[in-house]
């Protein structure tokens, strides 16, 4: 049976920077930005490779996007997800004001709890918790889950409080700033929109009182079943709280194959039809020619069809 979908379904693209070089991320996002059918462009945010060779590159991920912003005039932007765990809230504040001017206003404000202590397994991906030896190579400490989302909470309101105040003090339980100034101010007004991903009960709660969009890794790292029993913690949460579940955008994260166009089809129409009205497209490296061009033609206008869903432009 299928779930409620509210409002249009759009589509995104996602460029992992591990094992590919700047200029070939570029390219992917210039192609995409001349594509309506594409509404935003993600990348991540990690210090060194999850798969793959453990000495191949990776570009971090702010400074990536400040670039491609200047690179590009239309697609919204941002990281799924900023780790909170990597800068402090008011420095990341301040970087995300810097892209959203860079950009014209087109910052989506992703943001998640970070690297916490977590057993093997953690986010779909086999063996160890990849944050384990990259926190330690930077040397960032992880914490408990409960204190990880309760830094996060903290997070949202220093970036509020910093966007919009002239003078912002904070005293929180992690976090504190005195007479923080903050010039200019994003030019979205109050701020970016806010992105938060995850799947945790407790960080579900966060998103159904804090969050504009909620986004979750769906396959191959979490299955449909999985994604789509998160999204009815969710509206439980939304209820809970008092919020019109239509007031939040619910996004997933699909990781396309290159060669295998009809199961990719297939798997993001049933996201669709789950509910999902956000789908990122998760690119593997190396690109193919032509990539945001392929995945339009192949996946997003196809699954339009199939499905019914409108997109922001009114097409297919």
């Amino acid at each position: 049976m299928s779930e409620q979908r509210y409002g249009p379904v759009t589509f995104g693209i996602k460029t992992t920077p591990q094992h590919v070089p700047y200029e070939a991320i570029a390219r992917v996002w210039q192609e995409a930005d001349d594509l309506p059918e594409i509404a935003d462009a993600w990348l991540w945010d990690h210090l060194m490779p999850v798969a793959g060779p453990e000495d191949g590159p990776v570009l971090e991920g702010w400074t990536l996007l400040a670039a491609l912003a200047a690179r590009t005039r239309r697609l919204r932007l941002g990281l799924l997800v900023t780790s909170n765990r990597i800068r402090p809230p008011a420095v990341l504040g301040k970087i995300a004001t810097t892209v959203d001017v860079i950009s014209g206003g087109r910052l989506v404000m992703g943001l998640g709890v970070g690297g916490t202590v977590q057993p093997p397994g953690t986010a779909g991906i086999a063996g160890a918790n990849p944050a384990v030896a990259e926190y330690a190579a930077y040397g960032l400490d992880l914490v408990p889950p409960a204190e990880g989302i309760a830094r996060l909470a903290e997070t949202i309101a220093v970036l509020r409080g910093m966007w919009t105040q002239d003078v912002f003090d904070f005293r929180g339980e992690h976090y504190a700033l005195t007479g923080n100034r903050n010039f200019p101010k994003p030019v979205q007004r109050p701020g970016p929109p806010l992105l938060i991903g995850g799947w945790g009960t407790r960080t579900l709660r966060l998103v159904a009182e804090e969050a504009d969009i909620w986004n979750i890794p769906g396959p191959p790292h979490h299955s449909p079943e999985h994604v789509t029993e998160r999204m009815r913690v969710l509206d439980g949460h939304c209820a809970a709280v008092g919020r019109d579940p239509r007031t939040l955008v619910r996004s997933v994260q699909y990781l396309v194959s290159h060669d295998e166009p009809a199961a990719d089809r297939k798997a993001v129409a049933e996201l669709v039809t789950a509910g999902f009205t956000h789908i990122v497209l998760g690119l593997r490296g190396p690109y193919p020619p032509h990539a945001a061009r392929r995945l339009v033609d192949e996946i997003i206008t196809p699954v339009r069809d199939m499905t019914g869903a409108l997109g922001r432009h009114g097409t297919r």
